[in-house]
């Protein structure tokens, strides 16, 4: 198992973040990078808030705090990437999105260097074919879960031509940052996106019927089910918007099954995303 020591975060939003603050917290340099350094820079303050939380609640003190945040470095442009070793993607799900930045690490990252989507629905072997003919042997998926430091599991999911000693070789960077991996085939919206967004569906579905409101869905799941987050504060969490793009890419692969149900939809035209514009399914404090 090659050790990775410099790792390249392409996206600082809330899950490329968190995503990097993982690597950053088993010891590794990170470079965080978004469209402008600016966008980077408020990525990695939200992740100095997170581990504020962490002192709070006795797991670190700020030596470590300082330690960590010491190891990310915000930036907008590509030049740190030239010594990756890993690059783990987190941009807006979108494949022409998702295409851009791809085919910009293609031309500056070193020829062994993974390649690793964080998408939660697009096909890695789609996605793998954006670089280079070489370089597919080492592109394979790595779905993490939001929020990415706090939960465990990672999805891992090798496109056509990924080679399986990479797949391997992932599955154990996946453990050393403290994350429990799968090892998933390449089908649309993995495992978990499938199992949860049907789940939500039928919730859509019930609270349209008017047999449920979305409040008393949350509370049936967390009490009746176990869940830890009702589906409701979880759609806020993860924003209405994306929801309904990955129902309707999951629809597109799987049919009637998958359809989005009008309330979200009405909600997305609303502008009713969840947490980040203070309203969703709940009401939020802004």
């Amino acid at each position: 198992m090659t050790k990775i020591r410099k790792v390249g975060i392409l996206g600082a939003g809330m899950m490329g973040a968190e995503i990097g603050l993982c690597f950053a917290m088993a010891g590794c340099k990170v470079a965080l990078k978004d469209m402008s350094i600016e966008v980077a820079e408020k990525g990695k303050s939200r992740l100095a808030a997170t581990l504020e939380k962490a002192i709070r609640a006795g797991k670190m003190d700020d030596l470590q705090k300082d330690a960590v945040l010491g190891r990310i470095t915000p930036t907008g442009r590509m030049d740190p990437f030239e010594q990756a070793e890993m690059v783990v993607e987190a941009v807006f799900e979108n494949y022409e999105v998702k295409k851009a930045v791809w085919t910009q690490a293609d031309e500056i990252c070193p020829a062994e260097c993974i390649f690793a989507t964080n998408t939660s629905s697009i096909p890695i072997t789609q996605l793998g074919a954006t670089v280079k003919q070489e370089r597919r042997r080492r592109f394979l998926g790595t779905h993490f879960f939001s929020p990415a430091s706090v939960m465990k599991l990672v999805e891992v999911i090798p496109g056509l031509e990924t080679e399986e000693t990479v797949v391997g070789q992932v599955m154990e960077i996946c453990r050393r940052i403290g994350k429990t991996p799968i090892h998933v085939k390449d089908v649309p919206g993995f495992v978990v996106n499938r199992i949860l967004h049907a789940m939500w569906i039928e919730a859509n579905r019930l609270v349209e019927e008017d047999v449920i409101s979305p409040e008393e869905v949350d509370t049936a799941c967390k009490l009746g089910l176990g869940h830890p987050i009702g589906p409701y504060a979880l759609m806020d969490l993860t924003g209405n918007e994306l929801n309904l793009q990955v129902q309707e890419i999951l629809f597109h692969a799987y049919g009637e099954r998958f359809l989005p149900r009008p309330i979200l939809k009405q909600k997305v035209h609303a502008g009713h995303l969840g947490r980040k514009t203070s309203r969703g399914w709940y009401v939020y404090d802004k």
